[in-house]
């Protein structure tokens, strides 16, 4: 059975492992973007979009047969999280890789809220919605001349531009997904932070690591399998680790 505990309570041996930890890996999901304001998958579904399933939207097929609808909608979420700031959760994992001398942050998150408050090391599973690509072959595509098409098209080829974004029914990234698997199985700890365990393969990684952590308000598919579970939001419970591993890290409030 699970350790369970709160920010108020957390285990000592939990705090030594961390601050004797060589290498931490850290697993985030939607629920830590979702304390900064970034809506759900199916939470920003409204007005204009609520007619819409998700499902009818982030395919390839629906791409095929709408390009503009379906650019005009990842152009709407990606105004959504944009406007949403890192909570104190992402500054705290932060202070983790300035701390620990090995540190891998893999995200289901597309919003690129890691990278923005300055983490390195990250593992994009499914993808960035501020990163664009072909639509044909996948090659990144950095700029393009804003001549009022949508989707615009790849200056070199005329190819459709798509978000680099893992659509329903497209493999997660081979390279990515192996090197995560790779740090997770080699790690001292795993942190599983803000995602739900039912979105697989990354819902599997816990599985290879020694020692895992769930933070999470609320118990999910992977609670029971835990070493440890810290009940209650990231933003409160990770500074509250930062604080008691590392007394001296100063956090942003």
């Amino acid at each position: 059975m699970p350790i369970f505990a709160t920010k108020d309570n957390l285990p000592s041996q939990l705090i030594d492992q961390l601050r004797t930890a060589r290498q931490v890996v850290v697993l985030t999901g939607a629920g830590m973007s979702a304390e900064s304001g970034v809506p759900t998958f199916r939470d920003a579904q409204t007005g204009l979009w609520a007619q819409y399933e998700p499902e009818e939207l982030a395919t390839p097929e629906a791409f095929r047969r709408n390009p503009r609808l379906v650019w005009e909608w990842y152009a709407w979420r990606k105004q959504l999280v944009n406007q949403a700031q890192p909570n104190p959760g992402h500054y705290a994992l932060l202070a983790f890789e300035q701390h620990l001398p090995k540190f891998t942050l893999i995200t289901q998150n597309v919003d690129g809220m890691h990278q923005r408050v300055g983490n390195t090391n990250v593992i994009e599973l499914h993808g960035n919605i501020n990163r664009f690509k072909r639509f044909n072959d996948n090659v990144i595509v950095e700029s393009w001349a804003d001549n009022g098409e949508v989707p615009p098209r790849c200056p070199q080829t005329g190819q459709l531009l798509r978000p680099d974004v893992v659509w329903f029914g497209e493999a997660l990234p081979s390279k990515a997904l192996s090197y995560a698997f790779e740090q997770a199985a080699a790690c001292d700890l795993l942190f599983s932070i803000g995602t739900s365990g039912m979105v697989h393969p990354a819902a599997d990684l816990p599985a290879v690591a020694k020692i895992t952590i769930e933070i999470n308000p609320d118990k999910t598919m992977l609670t029971n399998s835990m070493t440890y579970v810290l009940q209650g939001a990231s933003g409160e419970i990770l500074p509250a680790l930062v604080k008691a591993t590392w007394p001296r890290t100063g956090l942003p409030e």
